[in-house]
């Protein structure tokens, strides 16, 4: 499956870095099999120190930066990072990239469910030439029912719709 170019970039270098990772939203949408449009790249991290660092290298490295006025390393700032949980509700931290604002890179600030689970569960695809591990169907349904957006609709429909085959199967 094809994916636009600064995002393969991006997780082909995550990868080479051994940054542990897991690809949410659109493009984990698109590797379960329903094809849609996505403007950016949702990515849960192994929130562990050495980890988050090996990602803010590649993200500096590819010349992305906070959205928000912090430096980047605030974000391995596990006291930090719960703040932003409790007093801004923050659920992702958006890296953008100041030649293109509209490259955005959306990390989630909290593990939803223990990364180990949600890697041992996910689903490995390969994107143009290389693999990545994307959310697992139901890990994706749980995701997109606690966002509760209207834009998800469709793709809880879908999810819940290949989750209840798989169990006539």
């Amino acid at each position: 499956m094809p994916i636009q170019q600064p995002y393969q970039k991006i997780l082909t270098s995550l990868s080479r870095a051994r940054v542990r990772y897991l690809v949410a939203g659109g493009i984990a949408m698109n590797i379960h099999g329903l094809e849609r449009a996505t403007h950016d790249i949702d990515l849960i991290i192994f929130l562990e120190r050495e980890n988050i660092l090996r990602f803010l290298r590649v993200m500096k490295r590819l010349g992305y930066c906070p959205k928000i006025p912090v430096k980047p390393e605030e974000f391995a700032n596990e006291k930090l990072r719960q703040s932003w949980i409790d007093e801004k509700n923050m659920v992702v931290f958006s890296f953008m990239h100041p030649k293109n604002p509209f490259e955005v890179v959306d990390v989630f600030v909290y593990h939803p469910r223990p990364f180990h689970e949600m890697f041992r569960v996910s689903k490995k695809a390969s994107l143009s030439g290389f693999t990545v591990n994307a959310v697992g169907l139901r890990d994706m349904l749980f995701l997109k029912e606690k966002a509760s957006r209207p834009k998800d609709e469709m793709d809880i429909r879908y999810l819940r719709n290949i989750i209840r085959k798989q169990k006539e199967d």
